[in-house]
């Protein structure tokens, strides 16, 4: 059988693969192994359940309330939250572990399940086969007063806004903002919290009806959040995904600010405060060259991993570092968070804005970026891109022509049959031209 859990949980088409049935048994599974230490001195654990606004989640969190119940454990459900905002909870509240049933970013019709461990820490690669070792197994089931309860967890979202408001370095008094929940779980608790943090507020994309979510809004439909912009006059523009542990944002000239060029901006601001721990920014691979350029400047080293917010979590903890992140808009603060937190990202970059009374534009200006080009070359062997020698010559020869003005990124795809080939340089006809020669040698050389 094909492992069950993906880069990101258990994740795929609601009642197709996510099924009622395998949110029940992923839950008990996930009771033994996470519950482990209290059930062995006879205490009932304690799990944080939440979920975005997909109509799905109705009858999947009540599948994974119902499986964690059966299974011995007190279930505190907080109903729509971010991401996040789970991570945080558990830690919070001092639960064993949580769940946060979302697909992110995908459209309304997907839907998955995410395993948090104590501390609101995601797991590691052991403990989800641990995990589905236990599916295999006979189902835990205590009677009598050892059943767990579901109670709502009330307060929830009032914990998490008074968390976010107590890490600002700066009040947002003054500023102009819009926000973009792409109707998902960021659409109560974000235009609070950037409220109260002293910002004029406008939103969309915050009335979710179960099937709207991403839906032409969020972080990957930025074009209503551009315009809104433009029509309000505002200081800056807020965009989450779906269940709000990224962030992208819009300047007041209507242009975009990546995830690369938000970890410029506080990765800079982090720095001259002396809170940039080891004056190091962890980032993937998949960071535009302009970001190491920009940092470098100013004394700031990159550690590169690969693609993925879970790596660079893991060389964030290993390093200690306070600040990582990925091109796509998931910041990790690690004194604030331990995932992605786009709330928490947003909060903090719009009070750069306001600390240091410099436009958008003029913060993430800070860094350049070199112009990308990337180019999926499918049906090919993705398993020998790194050992044919052609390939690797080729490869070789581009980046003896870039020299340290860009580079190349042969990488096989995780989950397709398929190599992505990027080249930056210094200008997009270069860039263009060196990556359209690599992919005629990708193409050629591990043909199928």
């Amino acid at each position: 059988m094909s492992r069950l859990f993906g880069t990101d949980g258990v994740r795929g088409l609601a009642n197709g693969l996510l099924t009622a049935e395998l949110a029940l048994s992923l839950a008990q599974a996930a009771a033994v192994v996470l519950g482990h230490d209290q059930m062995s001195e006879g205490k009932r654990p304690r799990a944080v359940l939440a979920r975005d606004p997909r109509a799905s989640g109705e009858f999947i969190g009540a599948a994974v309330a119902a499986g964690l119940a059966s299974a011995g454990v007190d279930v505190y459900d907080a109903g729509v939250l971010p991401t996040p905002a789970t991570a945080f909870l558990i830690a919070d509240l001092g639960a064993d572990f949580g769940v946060m049933i979302s697909a992110s970013h995908n459209p309304a019709p997907d839907n998955g399940i995410k395993f948090f461990a104590r501390g609101g820490q995601k797991l590691d690669d052991a403990v989800e086969d641990a995990i589905e070792d236990q599916l295999q197994r006979d189902a835990f089931r205590p009677v009598g007063v050892d059943v767990g309860r579901i109670q709502r967890f009330s307060d929830a979202e009032d914990r998490y806004i008074v968390h976010l408001l107590g890490t600002m370095p700066h009040r947002l008094d003054g500023l102009k903002i819009v926000l973009d929940c792409a109707n998902g779980a960021a659409s109560g608790c974000s235009p609070q919290v950037f409220t109260d943090a002293g910002a004029t507020v406008t939103v969309i994309g915050a009335d979710p009806d179960g099937l709207n979510i991403n839906d032409g809004v969020g972080s990957t439909h930025l074009e209503k959040l551009q315009d809104r912009v433009l029509s309000t006059g505002a200081d800056l523009g807020i965009a989450h995904d779906g269940d709000a542990d990224r962030c992208l944002a819009v300047d007041h000239e209507g242009q975009v600010v990546d995830g690369d060029q938000i970890m410029a901006v506080l990765a800079l601001a982090q720095k001259e405060a002396g809170e940039l721990k080891g004056n190091v920014l962890v980032a993937t691979v998949m960071s535009n060259l302009g970001l190491k350029i920009a940092l470098r400047d100013a004394g700031i080293t990159i550690r590169e991993t690969a693609v993925g917010d879970r790596y660079v979590l893991e060389e964030m903890r290993r390093g200690d570092y306070s600040l990582g992140g990925e091109q796509s808009g998931h910041v990790i603060f690690s004194d604030y968070a331990t995932t992605g937190d786009g709330l928490l990202t947003g909060l903090q970059l719009a009070a750069q804005v306001a600390k240091t009374g410099r436009t958008l534009k003029d913060l993430a200006g800070a860094m350049h970026k070199l112009p990308q080009v990337m180019i999926n070359v499918k049906d090919v062997d993705k398993s020998r891109a790194a050992i044919v020698p052609a390939v690797k010559a080729a490869v070789a020869k581009a980046e003896a022509e870039l020299g340290d003005t860009g580079r190349v990124l042969l990488r096989p795809s995780g989950t397709e049959q398929l190599v992505r080939v990027m080249v930056e340089a210094a200008d997009t006809a270069t860039a263009q031209r060196i990556c359209d020669g690599l992919v005629d040698v990708v193409r050629q050389e591990l043909a199928l």
